[in-house]
């Protein structure tokens, strides 16, 4: 079936996504530290890229997903409205991308998910058949009124398996959920502080979220009035509170639609932090929560013979579904922290398989759209998840490898955008690898007279412009402009207004192309020379006794025999230099005419000048015998260096004037270990202050602490200087200051805290393979127009701008993008859509200046259901955490997450005001595209960035904060929802692999081992009760007591399940953009605390939310907002 076919276009697409969940870690830096407590957190390591997704999962077949129809197979009858067949086939294209005449059909808006308990004593029909009208019995809702969150009662055991217990040392979190939008910030969210103060009423009716799903009945998700096989609770138990607000007097009895009498309307507790505090506070009297007086209303239905919830899996609450594939057993409620000594038996939390599960979502997705190619050719068209393996047929629009936006059909007016709160953004990777199945863009070469483009935008020929009066002039499809078509671009048109050789011009039939750039795109107006890489070598104490610059310069020795190229070049046309530093610079001429290199010592770093210009910057294969000959004597010449200190903004304006001598631009490539202290320009001291964390000046930790490196890389932009920088740092040395030039530059950071060659070289050696041999272009200037009625606003990722329109990029590679927000300046018309053109003018490494160009159409709508219907919640998520972690640059943290929640709760509170379908306002109803959001959302907020732990460095968060700015949507997705495979599950035989399980401690088991990587790492974990069969083939020894947790590798071992693990890391490495560390933990050890900060839909030992309590939060804040 044609991927353009409408009928399938249903939800199955749209499925939110899996991902962001909190990736939280601590220490991202190295390994172990001898003599440090275990919490040092896996070396962060990098972005993520793409979750390459397998084949189908083994195991048996699942009822068709619950949030989308299945797609229809050749027989079976096609829902009404839909069309049978594309209505274009593959050629068969119209000027400009169609609009399809049948809007693409997503699960309609209205319909919600419904969660009930009781969804096994109904006779459901089963797997809810998408097409038929919802019956009253699938609308089923179940107050959950007694629900209690949070704070179970100490009398009731923890679940087996939780290793530690209420957190009462936690210091509170850092921001607490607070129900309005804080003051300061709210402008920054563009939105209003929230009514404060709403009736605690909030979680007893429970939670009923409900999503559409493909024409699927109502979903709603209900909290459980009361669980299957537990008594009622005592009538003067009032239902707890979420820990959001621990229950200092705001126990809301099930169904009270107001406050106790007697009790203030204290709302949301909003500022309390969001987790167990310690001491508990004071109960109210009879030694649990507040009893009041009879309640008003009856008690919900209980329904004491219900068996447990049925498993769910995809938070298409209501369906009765089998198990959920590889979990173990119902989940059997959370930990119990911080709760009142004394309470009766708390009632019956939300059961979690009844919730949206990202792993379903992933899985329906990977089912119902993996198999067919994506084809471009219809505007609009929202593309398979990012975590889905499929091919793009490029046929009008760019890929979504180089494109993604947060909806595909955007409001027509700045009204209803502002209504629904959705941001309209699009991610940006210019320079995306496409898999090798897929075309390059083509370069289409127009000589002298250079590219066609509109008189009046300058925007660039593509396949939306209109050819007018037989083809000799054109229509601009950006401002309507009409411009001559030069003689020599002349073309007839065909009897539908089309070109006659529209396929044989890639500006005029494809979404993604290149043009060749003429002279007077470069600068001064002459074509660039080659670039050049500079490798700069920190050799203080440090770096040389670690083994640090033996390492280096041994591996350079061949690595730069792999300096990218042109695609049929013999040779890279890449020069490289050499440079040494610690509180002075050597530089070294390695003419290949010279029998020995040349050092030239520079000590005046105040006043940095290049000593050499001739024999600095080489060709490799010409100078080979020098430079090989200097890479050996380095380490020798330094070995004995007592030189602790080091500078550091001398060594980039060493690396710059260098490039600006040789009139070309180029890559720094810097290595560097400590804090600059030395005395020099750009000199830093230490900063770091633990106590400024939770208080207003946190942000300042954030800030570069001197304007020097800002202007520096003012200056290495200008001249086409990109900087990567790899650290190797054992203490505090500043990265928010010293990411600075990397950062505007288009460069990278990439740090390994106590850096050991043993442990490390792996990891590092990798990174920088990869990154001296990956595609980049120099010397970049970027534009995004679009059509009339929006326009970019905002900018987020590495890069400089010099003014409002050009993001500037000294250097950009293959993994970075740039995200970009749109908003109205002008009403937008359902029939013309919306246009966006991506432009970007590059140098590539042979040194042609060349024109990338993307093209995206979006529909337009005038009904909020339209637009809800059409959101991708992975890229909303990414474009979230991006504004959230700049946003922590001006404003106080725990004002930045209040921001996050509110915005997110207006999102889906104006979904359930206007698009859903009446029901009680106990039932949480999410739209199908997003019913993830909740899980996601959470997960940026615990992140160490926004909540960190109190092992979590400085350093750790400024890293971060920079790594994500840049991410694509897939990095984000698997870095804050981390992806966790049952190991003991693969099948050697077959090359698909298990189905990802949720990332909660509750689904692991002790006989088993799994696989968890974030992009940055990969911990492989080791249960108590493995077979010691399965211990011998994959670690080589007889027991568990014998694995080492500090392997950083796996043993190669010949036996097919070692084999078969060892592939399935190799294959997760080759997805990620940066290497990942491999760590072994085994249940129970001093490693095991680590790996549970990454099971983020759990509580966070620093005060993060579980997915159940963040949701019921939500819920409230819905709730609040509504009335």
């Amino acid at each position: 079936m044609s991927v353009n076919q409408q009928a399938h276009v249903g939800p199955p697409y749209r499925q939110p996504q899996p991902g962001y969940p909190g990736y939280p870690q601590p220490g991202y830096g190295g390994q172990q530290i001898p003599g440090v407590p275990p919490s040092q957190y896996g070396a962060y390591n990098g972005p993520v890229t793409g979750y390459q997704p397998m084949g189908p999962p083994q195991g048996s077949l699942r009822a068709p997903p619950a949030s989308g129809a299945p797609p229809p197979t050749s027989g079976a009858p096609v829902p009404p409205g839909q069309p049978a067949c594309s209505q274009f086939g593959q050629g068969d294209v119209h000027n400009g991308i169609p609009a399809p005449a049948v809007p693409v059909q997503r699960p309609s808006a209205s319909q919600q998910y419904m969660l009930s308990t009781a969804s096994a004593a109904v006779s459901q029909p089963a797997a809810f058949q998408y097409a038929s009208a919802p019956t009253s019995a699938q609308q089923l809702t179940n107050h959950m009124a007694g629900m209690q969150i949070g704070s179970a009662s100490t009398s009731a055991p923890p679940p087996a398996g939780l290793g530690y217990g209420p957190p009462t040392s936690v210091p509170p979190a850092s921001g607490s959920f607070g129900a309005t939008g804080a003051g300061p910030y709210a402008s920054y969210a563009g939105q209003g502080p929230l009514p404060h103060g709403l009736p605690p009423t909030s979680l007893s009716q429970g939670l009923p979220m409900a999503q559409p799903a493909v024409s699927s009945p109502p979903s709603a998700l209900h909290l459980p009035s009361q669980a299957p096989g537990f008594a009622p609770p005592p009538m003067s138990a009032a239902a707890g509170v979420s820990p959001y607000s621990p229950a200092a007097g705001v126990s809301a009895s099930p169904m009270m639609q107001g406050p106790l009498p007697g009790q203030a309307t204290a709302g949301l507790l909003t500022s309390q932090p969001n987790h167990a505090t310690s001491p508990p506070p004071p109960p109210p009297p009879m030694g649990g929560p507040p009893t009041g007086p009879p309640m008003q209303g009856p008690l919900p239905p209980t329904h004491p013979s219900q068996p447990r919830y049925p498993l769910q899996q995809n938070g298409s609450f209501g369906q009765n579904r089998g198990p959920q594939p590889n979990y173990n057993a119902a989940y059997s409620g959370p930990a119990n922290y911080g709760s009142q000594p004394g309470a009766p038996p708390p009632p019956k939390r939300l059961d979690p398989d009844s919730i949206p599960s990202p792993i379903q979502v992933i899985e329906d997705d990977r089912n119902n759209r993996g198999s067919e190619p994506f084809i471009t050719g219809v505007r609009g068209q929202v593309p398979p998840l990012v975590t889905t393996n499929f091919l793009v047929k490029d046929q009008g629009n760019a890929s979504p490898r180089y494109i993604r936006c947060t909806s595909y059909n955007i409001p027509c007016t700045s009204d209803m955008a502002k209504q629904s709160q959705v941001p309209l953004a699009a991610v940006i990777k210019p320079l995306a690898t496409l898999p090798s199945e897929e075309a390059p863009p083509y370069l289409v070469d127009h000589g002298e007279s250079g590219p066609i483009r509109c008189n009046r935008c300058k925007a660039y020929m593509c396949p939306f412009m209109q050819f007018i009066e037989g083809g000799r002039r054109f229509q601009c499809c950006f401002c309507s402009c009409v411009t001559e078509v030069p003689s020599h671009y002349f073309q007839h048109l065909d009897h539908t207004g089309r070109r006659v050789d529209y396929y044989d011009r890639p500006e005029l039939s494809l979404g993604s192309y290149e043009f060749l750039a003429t002279v007077d795109y470069c600068k001064n107006n002459k074509f660039p020379n080659p670039p050049a890489f500079i490798f700069m070598i920190d050799v203080s104490y440090n770096a040389v006794r670690s083994g640090l610059v033996r390492l280096i310069c041994e591996e350079l020795k061949t690595l730069l025999d792999y300096l990218p190229r042109e695609g049929n070049m013999e040779e890279s046309a890449i020069r490289v230099g050499f440079v040494t530093y610690n509180k002075v610079l050597h530089f070294y001429n390695v003419k290949s005419s010279l029998a020995q290199p040349q050092m030239m010592v520079v000590c005046d770093v105040a006043d940095m000048f290049v000593p050499l210009l001739d024999g600095f910057l080489v060709n490799v294969n010409e100078s080979r015998a020098v430079f090989t000959s200097l890479l050996d004597q380095i380490p020798e010449m330094f070995a004995d260096t007592r030189e602790t200190e080091t500078v550091f903004g001398p060594v980039i304006q060493a690396g710059m004037e260098a490039l600006k001598a040789a009139e070309c631009a180029g890559k720094l490539f810097i290595f560097h270990t400590s804090l600059p202290i030395a005395e020099a320009p750009g000199k830093l001291k230490n900063r770091d202050d633990k106590k400024l964390i939770n208080t207003d000046k946190e942000k300042t930790l954030f800030q570069p602490q001197t304007s020097f490196y800002s202007n520096l890389a003012k200056e290495c932009v200008a001249q086409g200087c990109c900087v990567d920088l790899f650290l190797f740092p054992n203490q505090y040395l500043d990265v928010a200051t010293l990411g600075v030039v990397p950062y505007q530059t288009g460069g990278s950071v990439y740090k390994y805290a106590y850096f050991q060659v043993e442990t490390d070289q792996e990891r590092f050696l990798n990174d920088l393979r990869r990154d001296v041999q990956k595609e980049v272009g120099f010397d970049a200037v970027m534009r995004v127009r679009t059509s009339t009625g929006i326009r970019a606003t905002d900018f987020f990722g590495a890069f400089y701008m010099s003014n409002t329109t050009d993001v500037e990029l000294a250097g950009l590679d293959c993994d970075k993008t740039i995200t970009v927000e749109f908003k109205h300046d002008d009403k937008l018309s359902e029939d013309s859509g919306a246009l966006l053109q991506c432009a970007v003018l590059y140098t590539s490494c042979a040194g042609q200046r060349r024109l990338r160009i993307h093209n995206l159409s979006l529909n337009c709508c005038t009904q909020l259901a339209d637009l809800y219907r059409n959101c991708e919640t992975d890229t909303l998520i990414n474009f979230l955490a991006k504004f959230a972690y700049r946003g922590l640059l001006n404003n106080p943290v725990k004002t930045v997450r209040d921001t996050l929640i509110n915005q997110c709760a207006q999102i889906l509170a104006c979904y359930r005001k206007n698009c859903a379908s009446p029901s009680s306002a106990g039932q949480l109803i999410l739209p199908e595209c997003m019913k993830l959001l909740p899980v996601y959302l959470n997960c940026v907020l615990k992140s160490d960035v926004l909540q960190p732990g109190s092992e979590v460095t400085t350093d750790d968060r400024s890293y971060i904060r920079q790594l994500v700015t840049s991410m694509d949507v897939a990095e984000t997705n698997v870095f804050f929802y981390p992806r966790l495979l049952p190991l003991t599950k693969v099948d050697v035989n077959s090359d698909s692999l298990p189905t990802a399980i949720r990332n909660s401690e509750e689904r692991l088991s002790k006989g088993d081992i799994y696989l968890l990587e974030n992009g940055l790492n990969i911990f492989l974990w080791v249960g108590v009760n493995v077979q010691q069969g399965l211990i011998q083939n994959l670690f080589g020894v007889s027991s568990f007591s014998q694995i080492s947790s500090s392997m950083c590798a796996l043993p190669v071992l010949d036996n097919p399940f070692s084999k078969k693990v060892q592939s399935i890391i190799d294959m997760f490495q080759a997805q990620r953009s940066r290497y990942m560390k491999l760590m072994i933990v085994k249940q129970e050890d001093k490693l095991d605390l680590l790996f549970k900060h990454f099971l983020v839909e759990d509580k966070s030992l620093n005060g993060g939310a579980s997915y159940v309590d963040f949701l019921c939060h939500m819920h409230k804040e819905i709730r609040q907002l509504l009335s």
